[in-house]
């Protein structure tokens, strides 16, 4: 909300019941379905209509944004005076849009544009953006990170990596079940690298993480450090940093002298672990720039470019 920050933040998942008859119903939306995982009865399933920047399941996820519509008292009659900015990322396809346009008509939405991650990140830093002044963003989601060096003029450069911060997660289950015989669900995995998962050098924070012995199945818990995650985060970070060095090899060499001089902008969950900014920044050889609303920089973003005429033109495109 203009003005009053974000007002609705929540998990992109839906809990689906698998009935005898074999219809489906849904039990629960956002937070709600994700407090579910790894805990609900055998016959309930956790989805999330989009996954790694594809909608995978279109009906759900109308079902979803109808249900978060509701929360924010935008009824199917206010909805007809709504407008909706779907922030998509840069390798979005028609196909994609489409999809948006389609579940934006369902549910009765006034107007519909499209923006893309990496114009949303950057202006929910309050970094100006013109057409002679080039920036860099490195945007690291749950599903996919987002690579892009781009002016008020356009893209210059982008790529979308299906790889972040969900990936460290279920290598992190992977790990403590082969290295410590300790089984864990996601929503401990992400807390666990969340609380304990640190680039910075020496860190030795520590956290108790309960679960159950892979061989017995009795409950068990387990002290896990920085030091045992390291590897397993490095391994990821090191991917980002890969692909990121390769975008920049490729920019036309009066844009990479405005790189380097103004540094590359991070956003993201992921970008918030103690050490990431310095570790990126040494693996790259160039500055990095933090946001202070890593996670909702795209969102504050979002909002800037819907209330503003100027930049609605040249950063959006229209629905419908």
């Amino acid at each position: 909300m203009l003005g009053g920050g974000v007002v609705l933040a929540e998990a992109t998942c839906v809990a689906v019941q698998d009935n005898a008859d074999g219809s489906v119903s849904v039990k629960s939306y956002g937070d709600d379905a994700r407090a579910l995982s790894g805990r609900a009865a055998m016959n309930t399933r956790i989805i999330n209509p989009v996954c790694e920047g594809e909608i995978v399941q279109p009906k759900l996820l109308c079902a979803l944004l109808g249900h978060f519509l509701q929360k924010i008292e935008v009824t199917r009659r206010r909805a007809r005076n709504t407008e909706i900015l779907f922030i998509v990322p840069c390798s979005a396809t028609e196909k994609l849009l489409g999809y948006y346009t389609q579940i934006s008509e369902e549910l009765n939405i006034g107007r519909v544009y499209f923006t893309r991650t990496p114009y949303a990140a950057i202006l929910g830093q309050n970094v100006g953006l013109t057409a002679a002044r080039p920036v860099f963003v490195v945007d690291v989601g749950y599903g996919k990170t987002e690579i892009a060096a781009f002016s008020l003029d356009g893209i210059i450069s982008g790529f979308t990596l299906n790889l972040g911060g969900g990936n460290i997660d279920v290598h992190i289950m992977d790990m403590l079940c082969e290295d410590f015989s300790l089984k864990i669900g996601a929503l401990t995995a992400e807390k666990l690298k969340n609380v304990v998962g640190s680039l910075l050098k020496d860190d030795n924070k520590i956290m108790a993480v309960d679960g159950r012995d892979a061989s017995t199945g009795e409950p068990k818990t387990v002290a896990i450090n920085s030091s045992d995650l390291e590897e397993v985060i490095k391994l990821y970070v090191d991917k980002i940093a890969e692909y990121t060095r390769s975008v920049l090899a490729e920019l036309p060499a009066e844009v990479s002298s405005a790189v380097v001089h103004g540094g590359i902008y991070l956003t993201g969950g992921l970008t918030r672990m103690d050490g990431f900014a310095e570790y990126f920044s040494e693996k790259l050889g160039i500055s990095v720039n933090q946001s202070e609303e890593p996670v909702y920089a795209p969102v504050l973003g979002g909002c800037a470019i819907l209330s503003s005429p100027s930049l609605l033109t040249a950063l959006a495109t229209l629905g419908y």
